[in-house]
């Protein structure tokens, strides 16, 4: 029988961010978009250990407190180089494979999470996704992302990484030169990658409280009732359907700085 792979899920967040400046930490149906992370995170049955990854400035010692709280692990590392925050906290918790999710995904299903680390082995893929940024295709949400990757490959993109992208933006180096890495990615069908299911701006926020108002089970709910949410309700959608989304190559301006 093949060897366990400590399987660690490390959450992106911070509270700098530009367009809604202490989104992590707003609240959802009476508690923190975090916590609704975290939770719906540690609910996959493939993840083996959830962990926090933020940075050192001072805007950020809220996350860790509500981390010390909710008892949940917490590293804190650079603000822009979100690569080598993930591989820091990859190292220190002895991941073998590392699952990023983003602190703006309140909705995120902790089955698409296991969908798409089953994928990941199935495949024997070096990384594996549920989404690609524009310009690529995806067919999920916005808002379910899932990435799977090996540690080692993990390293590899630390070590080698060097455009301001790869380094914000953690796992581009995995899949935006063909044939560097094994990549696998998970769709579903009917294609429903157009549908905005994020935190971004207030808008989205708004989006997501209306959603949540909406749901007949708050606390165990799957992606699929959400959309059966914004079917029964399509007017909900126009609430941040103007919004842009990031697309991979995209900097903070601030990095710059």
């Amino acid at each position: 029988m093949p060897e366990k792979k400590r399987t660690i899920a490390i959450v992106q967040a911070r509270m700098a961010s530009s367009r809604l400046p202490g989104k992590v930490l707003k609240e959802i149906n009476g508690k923190p978009m975090l916590a609704w992370v975290v939770e719906r995170t540690r609910q996959a049955r493939f993840v083996d250990y959830v962990a926090v990854a933020t940075t050192t400035d001072s805007a950020d010692d809220a996350i860790e407190r509500w981390c010390k709280e909710a008892l949940t692990a917490c590293y804190r590392g650079s603000m822009f180089d979100v690569l080598d925050r993930y591989y820091q906290a990859a190292r220190l918790y002895a991941a073998d494979v590392v699952v990023r999710v983003t602190a703006d995904c309140p909705l995120i299903d902790p089955q698409v999470i296991d969908d798409t680390i089953s994928a990941f082995f199935d495949n024997k893929a070096d990384f594996a996704a549920n989404r690609l940024p524009p310009p690529w295709r995806r067919t999920f949400p916005i808002g379910l992302d899932t990435e799977v990757c090996h540690f080692p490959a993990l390293e590899r993109a630390w070590k080698e990484a060097r455009e301001a992208h790869e380094r914000e933006h953690v796992m581009p180096y995995l899949y935006d030169e063909p044939d560097r890495f094994k990549v696998f990615q998970l769709n579903t069908s009917p294609d429903y990658g157009a549908l905005r299911w994020t935190v971004d701006t207030p808008e989205d926020l708004e989006f997501i409280r209306a959603i949540v108002k909406n749901l007949p089970d708050k606390e165990k709910f799957t992606w699929l009732d959400v959309l059966a949410v914004t079917q029964a309700h399509p007017q909900l959608n126009s609430i941040n359907a103007g919004i842009r989304h990031k697309v991979f190559d995209d900097v903070d301006a601030r990095m710059q700085k």
